[in-house]
């Protein structure tokens, strides 16, 4: 009879067991992605040394935050977001010369169906909140201006709120719109001002972390994506200065250069003005 090698995976060697499984994959960068996950898994695994009840409950908390995700509400995105690692992976990829605009992580609230509209035409559907108008100006490195930049914008209400998480109390579309830049890279829409709020805490993610007393309090902020041909596409938050939570930021996004000042209008009305200047970067060779 011939006797068979079995691979046996102890807690010494399995990771090489896994690893060896995956050696003559067709697809060698996906296998060697799924390499690392596992080691630094199995790390955790060993350093931690759950119970068999204990690691039952942490699947079934992944679980949870796939039911919680649908077209509206991306949990695993928040989570991302949450424990910083969506951010992390924007500052590797970033290219940021002297000067440009940073980047910071979309957030989980993003819509791509926003309406292409007018310059000064108003983003606000249900005329609730605080009026804000907002003037942006697309520049490059030199100064000069973008013509024709794509401008996508999001935001909250007054309440701190998405319309994706009110679907049935904000009309559809309610703060989101595309804009594009006129001639010498200048835009400008009205709004409402937005206030600051709590990270979802109803869902898994925002129970765990809640319950592990971290931070959730967004400042308040404008989320902008501007895109142009030939440079590398910004997507960014532009952050209220005043705002009280700006160093607990929960998605690690505040940056100095993101802070604006939301400005009263200068008759003294109820209006509020912001004023903000998007500087861009030539796309690298092979990016354009």
């Amino acid at each position: 009879m011939t006797s068979v090698l079995v691979q046996e995976l102890q807690e010494q060697n399995s990771t090489d067991v896994v690893a060896r499984r995956l050696a003559d994959s067709p697809e060698p960068e996906l296998a060697h992605a799924l390499v690392t996950i596992v080691r630094l898994a199995h790390q955790a695994v060993r350093e931690l040394r759950p119970s068999v009840q204990q690691w039952r409950t942490a699947i079934e908390f992944l679980t949870e935050v796939g039911h919680a995700s649908d077209d509206r509400r991306q949990e695993w995105v928040l989570l991302s977001d949450l424990l910083g690692v969506t951010q992390l992976v924007e500052e590797i990829n970033a290219y940021r010369p002297k000067g440009t605009t940073p980047k910071t992580a979309r957030g989980p609230f993003y819509r791509p169906d926003a309406p292409r509209l007018p310059l000064g035409a108003d983003i606000c559907l249900d005329g609730r909140g605080e009026r804000l108008t907002v003037a942006g100006h697309v520049r490059d490195l030199d100064g000069k201006p973008v013509p024709g930049a794509m401008i996508e914008t999001w935001q909250a209400n007054g309440q701190g709120q998405y319309e994706n998480q009110q679907p049935d109390l904000q009309p559809e579309f309610n703060l989101r719109g595309q804009f594009r830049a006129d001639e010498q890279g200048n835009f400008t829409y009205r709004t409402v001002r937005p206030a600051g709020y709590r990270v979802p805490d109803d869902g898994p993610a925002g129970e765990l972390l809640k319950g592990l007393g971290y931070p959730l309090h967004r400042p308040a902020h404008i989320h902008f994506i501007i895109s142009a041909p030939g440079f590398e596409t910004i997507m960014t938050h532009v952050y209220d200065r005043s705002d009280p939570y700006l160093n607990e930021d929960p998605l690690f996004g505040v940056k100095p250069e993101l802070l604006a000042d939301f400005r009263r209008s200068p008759d003294g009305g109820a209006c509020w003005n912001l004023d903000f200047t998007f500087v861009m970067a030539r796309a690298r060779k092979g990016t354009a």
